[in-house]
């Protein structure tokens, strides 16, 4: 079964989606895996999508991300599907994700203790603290999970972003636990990992100048290189 991945898309971070989508791509059997932008333009022209406009939310794609399940299972599929951030690399086979799955969970994150210092994230945006930080920036979804099937267009535009990002809309024993591998946070934890399997520059990465010697930069700006004179792939939700 295909293994449904999408990854949030902002216009002022489309590079770091091109990277993004290439690290998952060129580490898989692309028959097998289909890597799609969330563009919230794109979800708003379709009357998926129709909350006002926040203006504390980081990304467009703050809100859009909870919206996977949903558009993962239009065609019946019951599999598992993802939402990684577009600020993420990966360095290994994002289907090997599968085989870290607790049975049974209605999602799986990376469960970090995240308590940010900063007071501005990225390209000067707010840096907002929060229970739960950064759980929602790597999920893997069931979508045959009934709690998952609960979330709809209608609750994820509708209800509170403390309630969808703090998970609320689930029993915390629905949640299941990966190791932080596969959402090691650039800055956060130390430059050095066993079992790294994707780097998630979450206060910027290499594509901003002043982060050009951040941790795992060398790995990002050589992903990018190929991409440097490449087609731009067209957007879609």
């Amino acid at each position: 079964m295909e293994l449904k991945v999408f990854v949030g898309w902002d216009p002022r971070e489309d590079i770091a989606w091109e990277v993004c989508r290439h690290s998952i791509l060129s580490r898989t059997d692309r028959s097998k895996v289909s890597v799609v932008p969330l563009v919230q333009s794109e979800l708003r022209r379709r009357g998926v999508y129709h909350r006002p406009v926040d203006t504390k939310a980081a990304t467009e794609f703050s809100l859009t991300r909870f919206l996977t399940p949903w558009l993962a299972s239009r065609d019946g599929y019951d599999g598992h599907a993802v939402f990684v951030d577009c600020d993420f690399l990966f360095v290994t086979d994002i289907r090997e994700v599968l085989a870290d799955l607790t049975p049974g969970k209605a999602v799986s994150v990376v469960q970090h203790d995240y308590q940010p210092t900063e007071t501005v994230k990225m390209d000067g945006c707010v840096q907002y603290p929060y229970p739960r930080k950064n759980w929602s920036s790597f999920i893997v979804f069931d979508c045959a999970h009934p709690s998952v099937k609960a979330l709809t267009p209608e609750v994820v535009n509708q209800a509170e972003p403390a309630f969808l990002h703090r998970f609320q809309w689930l029993q915390d024993e629905e949640i299941g636990a990966l190791d932080r591998g596969w959402n090691y946070l650039e800055g956060w934890y130390e430059a050095r990992y066993d079992k790294l399997k994707a780097i998630h520059y979450t206060l910027g990465g290499p594509w901003f100048e002043h982060k050009r010697d951040c941790d795992f930069a060398e790995l990002w700006l050589a992903e990018e290189a190929p991409l440097k004179f490449a087609q731009p792939e067209p957007k879609a939700a």
